[in-house]
């Protein structure tokens, strides 16, 4: 006979089904409201990082889950919580991110018209439907377990993004039933059929002008993206979350260059394009995709991906790893176009690189040797988190060269700003011995600058390199280039270094690329932030 069902109020519920997922880390703000969810953390084995704002909390669990690959996991209070994070969820969805995020709610019978209860609000569950690929509210202690398997199976088995779950914060003090933990049902890769899987092998195989374009969805993917480049002699250019898939030193490799006229030139009279786990999007190339002369195969997780923007000639729809390694299963070394050379391929790749670099040179050339220096003082399986900061998009992400052991962490499509800090917090968190450095500007920075103190409260080093311009370089030039006189771009100078110590940091300027270069080989073995500006002129 099977005993009666375990009470547990709804709080232990919770982390009683996050445990059981394998969650040993999160993020968050205790409130009034979400006390008796901290309550049994310890009890369970999660470890738990406080953060100084709940949007920091969503960048660390955001980048926690990018450099692990499993959810990340960011504990909110009401109302006005639970908004703040509401940014950090958004850029979780547009860059496909496994993140969930628990908050309490109102009571389970409280009415609708307002009565002034503490961070009352008209419906939290809305507001996030709005961010979130799914908001979900229970009404019951015993639903609680199925919610958070529900949540882990969309991370399982479809898209990865961001999923909000709210318990009344009367059932989080209510003991009930609980019933048995429920589980995400575990779920192998998917593998499209074999005639389109053919179908696809066929045109690959018969390509003279083939080209492979890798997002964040070929992450998982990266032996057999490069296996299946050489194979068919085919450059390969990346959005920003595709960086270093495949090495970017590789002869073959034309990095994160879809901005580039050249290589949009080149993209466009290439007979056959495979795209793998990228959207095609504005944010993938920086511009409109321009019109493809050739065929265009798809590989996605996501069925929808394969008619938004420019549809897919050859649909894939399955895992990119497994899809990859069963599409050259299909012979295609054997049977690739005899007409394509190799030499050829490999002399293409490097006039598109050099053409690249010429195009943006004048604009570039600030920050070139600075990132020289860190990628020569960087260990081959660093973590770079980035800001939507000029010196990021237009500097690091095509010019700071990594191969696939390290990894690039930018809050693409979405656009955020502060980002980097935060988020190199939840990557050094989950791997304490790797090199982790964070990339910013001083405008984004200043959105997280409080999580110098989370940094610093950790203990683990943590460089964090600033390009100083003074406020919004970007939008200033924009500005300008509109025939707009600059209007609330420029920000008074912050002595940046003063700030970090007062976080219990440390801080310091660097005025050449050697300087930078000595500050952050210290950084990587400091214990806390180390905040290192680089001071730009101001054009």
């Amino acid at each position: 006979m099977t005993g009666s069902p375990r009470v547990l109020t709804g709080g232990e519920a919770v982390v009683r089904a996050l445990a059981a997922h394998g969650v040993s880390r999160a993020f968050g703000i205790p409130g009034t409201h979400n006390l008796e969810v901290y309550r049994h953390l310890p009890a369970y084995g999660i470890e738990h990082i406080v953060p100084r704002h709940e949007q920091g909390a969503g960048y660390a669990a955001d980048a926690h889950a990018r450099v692990t690959g499993t959810p990340g996991v960011a504990i909110t209070t009401t109302g006005p919580a639970l908004l703040n994070i509401a940014a950090a969820v958004g850029q979780a969805y547009s860059d496909s991110v496994p993140l969930l995020v628990v908050s309490p709610g109102m009571p389970l019978r409280h009415p609708r018209q307002s009565t002034g209860l503490l961070h009352e609000m008209r419906s939290q569950t809305e507001a996030l439907r709005g961010v979130a690929a799914f908001s979900h509210r229970v009404s019951s202690v015993a639903e609680i377990g199925a919610a958070v398997a529900r949540a882990f199976t969309l991370f399982r088995t479809e898209r990865p993004r961001p999923v909000h779950l709210e318990i009344p914060l009367d059932l989080l003090e209510t003991a009930d039933p609980a019933g048995p933990v429920r589980l995400a049902p575990p779920a192998g890769p998917r593998i499209p059929d074999t005639a389109a899987l053919r179908a696809a092998a066929a045109l690959l195989a018969g390509a003279e002008r083939p080209a492979l374009v890798l997002g964040g969805g070929a992450r998982g993917a990266a032996v057999p993206c490069l296996a299946l480049a050489e194979e068919l002699t085919a450059p390969v250019v990346t959005t920003a979350n595709g960086k270093a898939v495949v090495d970017e030193r590789h002869p073959l490799s034309l990095g994160v260059s879809l901005h580039s006229p050249a290589i949009q030139k080149w993209l466009s009279t290439r007979d056959v394009i495979l795209a793998v786990g990228t959207e095609l999007a504005e944010s993938d190339l920086w511009a409109e995709l321009p019109p493809l002369q050739g065929r265009l195969i798809r590989l996605d997780i996501d069925p929808a991906q394969m008619y938004a923007g420019t549809p897919a000639d050859i649909p894939l729809v399955g895992d990119a790893q497994a899809t990859l390694n069963a599409l050259r299963g299909e012979g295609l070394r054997e049977s690739a176009a005899p007409s394509r050379a190799p030499v050829g391929a490999v002399q293409e790749a490097a006039t598109l690189r050099a053409t690249r670099n010429e195009e943006t040179g004048p604009r570039d050339a600030r920050w070139l040797p600075y990132l020289e220096a860190i990628g020569s003082t960087l260990a081959r399986d660093a973590i770079v988190t980035s800001d939507s900061a000029q010196c990021c998009y237009y500097g690091a992400l095509p010019h700071l060269l990594l191969g696939p052991r390290a990894r690039y962490l930018h809050p693409t499509g979405f656009g955020t700003l502060g980002y980097a800090l935060p988020a190199a917090i939840g990557a050094k968190a989950a791997h304490p011995d790797r090199h982790v450095v964070a990339l910013s500007g001083d405008g984004g920075l200043q959105f997280t600058v409080q999580e110098l103190a989370t940094a610093a409260e950790l203990h683990l080093p943590l460089p964090v390199v600033v390009f100083d311009n003074g406020g919004y370089g970007e939008i200033r030039e924009e500005m300008t280039a509109r025939g707009d006189s600059p209007l609330a771009v420029d920000h008074a100078r912050v002595d940046l270094s003063v700030l970090a110590r007062a976080y219990g940091g440390r801080g310091a300027r660097a005025h050449s690329p050697g300087e930078l270069a000595a500050l952050l080989a210290r950084a990587l073995t400091t214990p806390g932030p180390t905040l290192i500006t680089v001071p730009e002129e101001l054009s």
